[in-house]
């Protein structure tokens, strides 16, 4: 089921066949190392996606994953969270490293505005490690505002917290 479409991606529901390159995800350190630091086996990948998969039908559910592939081949290539953290949406992704420099981060940022801005969604925030430059300059360029600077308490890394109202 896709969720929403960029020029050249499509976000959906993930599926039990996104199990191999989610595992390609989840077990490199550097897609981590801003996130949990902590790789995965396939094992626990694979319990997991069963997981978020099975979050779709929760009632109530607010923490929604979804896979992003590309259109032109159907490729898996990354993750997009959205996360009731609170009274706050969350947004966040992730792409398997082979794909990072090609501008899809951006897309998605940008499509997944949007795409929240319809629901009727009135801010979204974003939390970025100080150290992920790219990142940062994503979120910014996308017209989020630093609202508050801090150590996390997850991975010990000085953060910045992003909100914007839409």
């Amino acid at each position: 089921m896709i969720i929403f479409e960029t020029e050249r991606l499509l976000v959906r529901k993930l599926v039990l066949r996104d199990l191999n390159p989610f595992y390609e995800l989840e077990s490199n350190p550097l897609v981590l190392q801003y996130a949990t630091g902590e790789v995965k086996t396939l094992p626990e990948c694979e319990k997991e996606l069963k997981e978020l998969i099975g979050k779709y039908d929760e009632p109530n559910n607010d923490f929604w994953i979804y896979a992003i592939e590309r259109k032109a081949d159907n490729e898996f290539i990354g993750t997009v969270a959205l996360v009731k953290d609170g009274e706050d949406d969350e947004i966040g992704y992730r792409f398997l490293e082979k794909y990072w420099g090609k501008g899809f981060a951006s897309e998605i940022c940008a499509s997944l505005i949007t795409y929240c801005r319809a629901f009727g969604m009135k801010k979204l925030v974003g939390y970025v490690v100080d150290d992920n430059i790219a990142s940062a300059k994503i979120i910014e360029r996308h017209n989020f505002k630093i609202v508050k600077k801090f150590v996390s308490e997850d991975i010990g890394l000085p953060e910045t917290k992003y909100e914007l109202y839409l």
